[in-house]
């Protein structure tokens, strides 16, 4: 993984320490308008298969979650019954989450001119809110995607992901501290927006300023434990108690499976972070590449896809946020070709691979950086030894 700067209009765009090649000026541009075409090629023809597409999932959301919650209300109690309606409330709430809230928030179906799935309206089933997520999602991560100090995904302010943030002893815990991450990771993208570091570690925010922005964050909440951890509950009267860890197992089963997501996204050794500098200054053909090597892409099935909101395909979500995500798939091969063309990094693997990739990073980072190139030094001669 490696951090490095963006450069300014009318000069070269040069990678240091990067897969991906040095581009001249006119390079970039040409990449650029050749990324904008395989856009406009898609865009132009959006209609009723995407129609068909989005509102298909909305009908297995509603259905699978009726199902799911009848079956812990009026079964709850023998123990297969729950299995099975705790792992369907999971993959329901993981699908609402990925194909539905995080989609149409970018506005992918705005064009449907249907209210219900209006990105501007849509609030999804998850402890943030619409508004907050909109804010530091699809403003502040797409638009300073893995600049470090700008993007707060880049470690959630709890992590350490690049040799660009200052080494810190609680970054010893980055492993511990993933996985509880990712066991709680919808409590976390909930109170994103108010950098709680700031208050509990660096003391540059004050606990009374936490509060008052945490308005927004304190209303959701109230719907989400008062939806799941009594209402549905208390309804179903004897069965409350299966009802309960039924609903509270299934957030965490949304929880890991999204976090493993975003993870496999942006989190793999090579997915690139940036420096703050020189980027006011990018053209559009110079984001899309900031895009193309801060992101990462992963392999796997049909439903693997539908699962990941097809965020599997994170470069061509980062490049072409507002396209309907079901797109992505037809328009990935043209942008592999279009990198491979260039000698852009375009960085794919299996799920397991980038997956575990992932871990290896949060390893290295979890040292002050000369810890870590001394002990790459001495593996590699021992690799050398063996070669």
């Amino acid at each position: 993984m490696h951090c490095v700067g963006v450069e300014k209009m009318n000069m070269s765009v040069n990678f240091p320490s990067s897969k991906s090649k040095h581009l001249s000026p006119e390079q970039t541009e040409e990449f650029g308008r050749r990324v904008d075409q395989i856009r406009r090629e898609v865009m132009d023809r959006l209609g009723e298969q995407d129609a068909k597409y989005i509102y298909k999932i909305r009908n297995f959301v509603r259905y699978s979650e009726i199902a799911s919650r009848g079956m812990l209300m009026f079964g709850g109690w023998i123990p297969p019954v729950w299995v099975i309606g705790t792992g369907l409330l999971g993959i329901s709430k993981i699908v609402e989450n990925m194909e539905l809230g995080h989609n149409v928030m970018h506005g992918q179906f705005d064009w449907l001119n249907d209210p219900s799935l209006n990105g501007a309206n849509y609030d999804w089933d998850t402890m943030s809110s619409g508004d907050d997520w909109k804010y530091t999602h699809n403003y502040l991560h797409h638009t300073y995607t893995n600049i470090v100090g700008k993007d707060h995904d880049v470690g959630y302010g709890l992590l350490r992901v690049s040799e660009s943030q200052k080494w810190e002893p609680r970054f010893l815990f980055n492993i511990p501290l993933a996985i509880q991450l990712m066991v709680f990771f919808e409590w976390y993208v909930g109170v994103q927006n108010l950098h709680l570091e700031d208050a509990l570690i660096y003391k540059t925010k004050t606990w009374k300023q936490v509060w008052a922005d945490a308005a927004k964050f304190r209303k959701k909440v109230r719907r989400q434990v008062l939806k799941d951890y009594l209402f549905f509950p208390v309804i179903a009267g004897p069965n409350a108690l299966p009802v309960f860890v039924g609903n509270a197992v299934a957030n965490v089963i949304r929880s890991l499976w999204s976090s493993a997501v975003i993870f496999n996204g942006h989190f793999t050794e090579d997915a690139e972070t940036f420096e703050m500098d020189n980027t006011e200054n990018e053209t559009r053909a110079e984001w899309y590449l900031r895009q193309i090597r801060g992101s990462s892409n992963f392999t796997g099935t049909e439903w693997l896809h539908i699962l990941s909101g097809n965020l599997s395909h994170q470069i061509e979500h980062h490049l072409f946020p507002d396209m309907p995500a079901n797109r992505y798939a037809e328009v990935a091969p043209k942008i592999k070709a279009l990198c491979a063309e260039y000698e852009i990094n375009y960085n794919e693997a299996n799920f397991f691979q980038q997956f575990g990739s992932v871990w290896v990073r949060l390893a290295k980072h979890s040292l002050p950086n000369n810890m870590t190139a001394k002990i790459t030094q001495s593996l590699q001669k021992v690799k050398g030894i063996f070669a």
